[in-house]
């Protein structure tokens, strides 16, 4: 079953401005993408079912969920598990994570060996706290040393293989990292730098800072810039590509619930005045579809349940879904039961409008970020910091 057909469109209007180059497409390195797209790793989400489900209504780049580099490097099951592709994606987008040069090299080097990558991403961008106080994720740009050494490493043994990076703006207002950071990729031999417009410790809340996104492409000249942050429709993206110069966008949270978006956004840069209007049918075929993929993704129908069960509040968004019967989808335990749940609504129900739109995920709210005792004190890594940065590793989920 397919839902690409089913999904209604209309005329949005004109949007406000042209795409400009964007409209050709993107390349990244070797990589030629037909829209200048890319689905944001995302932990727990961006698995392959629901990687097949976005490419089913759009194109573009679609990234797997962060996987941690000495998992991969000791072929856990999960790391195993993660780096699989369908044999429909053609292009394979694997993002890692790592804190050591070394140990970020081995992982890309046995992906490279066993020709299981077409692109890779490393992250530089995760904000959550577990991640963080141990020195990683965003707070690793703060000892640019240690992250242009990974960087180098990982270009290295990618060979032709192109090596992104994605990062955020720095740790907080008052300590910025990526305009340095983005340099040192440059320089390292990066194929594109994606730059979520916002500090670790404003996480997810209040505006994407765009002239920041403005900011890094006027400073990087060599490579793609890519602008992530605040992207919930395909007119957003155009304003967004008017608006900062970038090269291209990068979804995340804006397609929670709404796999559709990718063709909006593919809509978009075509220059095609529609986006998707889906009934409430539409919408419930479409999360059928989705447990249909993760029992395939983790040949087991009882784990695929429990995993759809945290994209229900998403999918009906807006939509006239009673609190009850919300809560026994998020209950699902098998798709027997899920098909008699959906069957229970008004599949003739027309698109709700604006209440379907806009923010969802969790937000947060602003607060200090989680680091290493003395970790701002100085640009250098210590061996204090270095032994924390491979326990942090260590206990970092995603592989």
């Amino acid at each position: 079953m397919t839902v690409l057909d089913a999904t209604n469109r209309t005329a949005a209007g004109a949007h406000s401005g042209a795409p400009g180059d964007a409209a050709a497409g993107l390349r990244i390195g070797p990589l030629e993408l037909d829209v200048p797209v890319v689905l944001a790793p995302m932990a727990g989400i961006t698995n392959t079912a629901f990687r097949r489900l976005c490419r089913e209504f759009g194109a573009g780049l679609y990234v797997s969920e962060m996987i941690t580099s000495r998992a991969l490097v000791e072929r856990t099951p999960v790391s195993m598990r993660l780096i699989q592709h369908h044999e429909s994606e053609t292009t394979r987008s694997i993002q890692l994570y790592g804190v050591d040069p070394k140990t970020v090299s081995e992982a890309i080097t046995m992906l490279v060996a066993e020709d299981r990558a077409d692109h890779i991403d490393l992250n530089f961008g995760c904000p959550v706290p577990k991640v963080t106080r141990k020195g990683g994720g965003a707070a690793l740009p703060w000892k640019l040393g240690l992250f242009r050494d990974i960087v180098e490493s990982a270009v290295k043994a990618a060979g032709n293989l192109p090596l992104t990076v994605k990062m955020r703006k720095g740790i907080d207002s008052n300590h910025l990292t990526y305009l340095e950071a983005a340099k040192a990729a440059e320089g390292a031999g990066v194929a594109s730098i994606a730059l979520h417009a916002r500090t670790a410790s404003e996480f997810y809340s209040g505006h994407a800072d765009w002239t920041a996104i403005a900011k890094l492409k006027q400073t990087i000249s060599s490579v793609p810039v890519l602008g992530n942050g605040d992207i919930w429709s395909g007119a957003d993206a155009l304003r967004m590509v008017e608006e900062t110069g970038c090269d291209g966008v990068v979804v995340g949270r804006g397609c929670l619930g709404r796999p559709w978006l990718f063709g909006d956004l593919a809509a978009a840069f075509r220059g095609e005045n529609t986006v998707a209007r889906p009934t409430l049918g539409t919408v419930a075929s479409t999360i059928r579809r989705h447990a249909e993929l993760l029992v395939e993704f983790f040949d087991s129908e009882e784990r695929a349940c429990r995993d759809i069960r945290k994209h229900v509040a998403w999918y009906f968004k807006g939509y006239p879904v009673g609190g009850d019967l919300r809560a026994r989808l998020a209950t699902v335990e098998s798709l027997q039961q899920l098909d008699d749940l959906l069957a229970t609504l008004d599949w003739d129900q027309p698109y709700p409008g604006e209440g379907a739109e806009g923010p969802r995920g969790r937000a947060g709210t602003p607060k200090r970020t989680a680091l290493p005792e003395g970790w701002l004190e100085s640009r250098e890594l210590g061996e204090a910091h270095r032994g924390q940065l491979t326990e942090g590793e260590a206990d970092t989920t995603g592989g």
